[in-house]
């Protein structure tokens, strides 16, 4: 064993290979500068559903003027005094159409709705892939309960903007400018009334529309908020419970759903508020039809036809045509709120798509499980990295890590250990220099390959709640029951759960078993996986008394056997059991 004591931040050497100092950095493809990997964005509303349904229930509105035409034609058939029979053909016509109608209706509505379910789950897809995409170093991404609130809550208001706003814009666009053709050659006074009230509903709309997207924007932020604070609150409910500030927690949970509370109201009020206009206006429309028509039947007022007056089944045609006219407004109105959700929801979304500092071979297709390789060496070439702040923990570090080699990274917290353990694993790209796993350069192109041959202990590994068995197996299909039973085995765990077997489950968070136990679990996911080389160990003795230290350290010496171990660690009894000791200085 070699201990080495180099100056700080200049470079390293391990315990054989001597290196000079002059090397000048150099950008990897990995870096910063590089040209960022390309990500799926989330595609712009317009385009995410099919138009297919929303025209099914055009051409349905549209029937209704046959229909209209058919019921006027047959009250003024009745108005001759013609026998019962001559009503058959328009009464069967209208039976006819109607049932084509709903038909139509019910067809285009399910085929919107199963577009617009198909559209979100690719857009959570997007979402969720462009989340993962950012690196753990990353200090601006997203809190997890604000990603879990958009993805699983918010994102449920794009179904009802692609499924019901879109379709109802689609009429309202088409269906009042059919009519108004019909209506003209009829009565160009009928005409140009139904063609002056109609502007007054969508400029009524379009501004109180305005204020409606900013309250469902404030709604679905502090809805966000509010969940993201509950979730962060209930993981550290036991902290909470310690140091008694429960009752304090409480006190701002209760603010924040007083709050919400209002939001919700405020956009209930603009809600109620656009209907209430839409509905003045179009009454006030069908009201001065009905009364041209109705005193021009009678005579009163001879104008507003093209020289040959109205007859009762023109009139009542018209009469007919009027409210219908005004329907597909009404119909916008009544899923306007839906567009100022879905539209704030949209907004929502696509903050989490926000540029951040890349994950390396994010984007990268999962490579196929291949036989295990030999024990890689470790290179950093003058490597540097700076956080979002602008603090660089290192400038030109640099390190050889041999085939099988066992190295540890000892100092202060803030001498960057952790940040140099997670550039060998890809976690980040490196600002400057480059960093070489078995002699190959650890780039965007080759992060995801690399890392299938990597196993990482982290401080503060994740557990899901689920049997043991799922938390060492983690989803990959190679990884059978007998190897499991082998790795908690060999993480000495069998005996720590003895009375239980694999299969039994354990809480979110790991919950039910000890801190020591946690980390001999995550060393069993390590040994679970023969194509495993490199092992990274983010202080793995942490918070451990001496005895439970002693235990994981063996674990830890015994997992590395013909392996490359790299420990970021405090602890110098363990970075004594190590190959070399790499001593690291905060920057000042």
């Amino acid at each position: 064993m070699s201990i080495q004591f180099p100056a700080p931040h200049s470079r390293f050497v391990d315990g054989s290979v001597a290196e000079g100092t002059s090397a000048r950095p150099r950008m990897d493809t990995a870096g910063a500068h590089a040209a960022p990997a390309r990500r799926r964005r989330p595609r712009p509303a317009q385009n995410l559903e099919s138009r297919g349904g929303a025209l099914l229930q055009l051409v349905a509105s549209l029937l209704f003027i046959g229909q209209a035409a058919l019921i006027a034609r047959a009250v003024g058939t009745m108005s001759s005094a013609i026998t019962v029979p001559a009503l058959l053909g328009p009464a069967a016509g209208i039976l006819a159409l109607g049932v084509v109608r709903a038909i139509l209706e019910a067809l285009g509505a399910r085929l919107c709705h199963r577009q617009a379910r198909a559209a979100l789950g690719r857009l959570r897809s997007e979402v969720a892939a462009a989340v993962a995409a950012r690196s753990p170093l990353d200090r601006n991404r997203p809190v997890a309960g604000a990603v879990a609130s958009a993805l699983a809550e918010q994102a449920e208001a794009v179904v009802p903007y692609l499924s019901r706003f879109k379709p109802a814009r689609l009429r309202a666009s088409v269906v009042p400018f059919v009519m108004l053709a019909v209506v003209l050659p009829l009565s160009w006074a009928a005409a140009l009334v139904m063609l002056v009230a109609l502007p007054l509903i969508p400029v009524f709309m379009a501004l109180i529309g305005w204020r409606a997207q900013a309250a469902s924007e404030a709604h679905l932020k502090e809805m966000g908020s509010m969940n993201g604070f509950l979730l962060d609150r209930l993981r550290g409910l036991a902290t909470i419970r310690a140091l008694g500030a429960v009752d304090t927690t409480a006190l701002r949970l209760r603010a924040s759903a007083e709050t919400l509370k209002d939001r919700t109201m405020a956009v209930l009020r603009i809600a109620f508020l656009s209907s209430a206009v839409l509905e003045l206006f179009s009454a006030l429309g069908v009201a001065m039809v009905a009364v041209y028509v109705g005193f021009h039947l009678l005579g009163t007022l001879e104008f507003g036809t093209w020289g040959v007056p109205l007859n009762l089944s023109d009139g009542l045609f018209i009469l007919i045509l009027a409210p219908a006219f005004f329907e597909p407004m009404r119909d916008l109105s009544a899923v306007w709120h839906d567009r100022a959700a879905g539209e704030a929801a949209f907004a929502a979304l696509k903050l989490l798509t926000a540029n951040g500092l890349p994950l390396p071979g994010a984007n990268m297709a999962h490579p196929v499980p291949a036989a295990a390789a030999p024990a890689p060496d470790v290179v950093f070439d003058t490597v540097s990295f700076t956080h979002a702040e602008g603090r660089a923990p290192f400038a030109a570090f640099s390190l050889t890590v041999p085939a099988g080699g066992r190295v540890a990274l000892l100092g202060p917290s803030g001498a960057g250990k952790s940040t140099l353990l997670a550039l060998a694993a890809g976690l980040a790209p490196v600002h400057t220099g480059s960093v070489r796993i078995g002699g190959l350069p650890l780039t965007a192109e080759t992060a995801a390959e690399l890392r299938s041959g990597m196993a990482w202990i982290g401080q503060r590994p994740h557990f899901f709640a689920g049997s043991l068995a799922a938390n060492v197996q983690m989803g990959r299909p190679d990884i059978g029951p007998e190897a499991v039973e082998e790795a908690l085995a060999f993480a000495t765990l069998d005996r720590a759960v003895r009375g239980r077997s694999a299969d039994d489950g354990l809480g979110e968070g790991g919950a039910g078993l000890s801190g020591g136990e946690l980390v001999r679990l995550a060393i069993a996911r390590a040994a679970v996986d023969p194509r495993v080389q490199l092992v990274l160990a983010d202080e793995p003795t942490a918070h451990l008394d001496a005895a439970t230290a002693a235990e994981v350290t063996e674990a830890l010496l015994t997992l590395a056997t013909g392996r490359t171990l790299i420990v970021a660690t405090h602890d110098p009894v363990l970075a004594a059991r190590l190959d070399t000791v790499v001593q690291l200085e905060p920057r000042p």
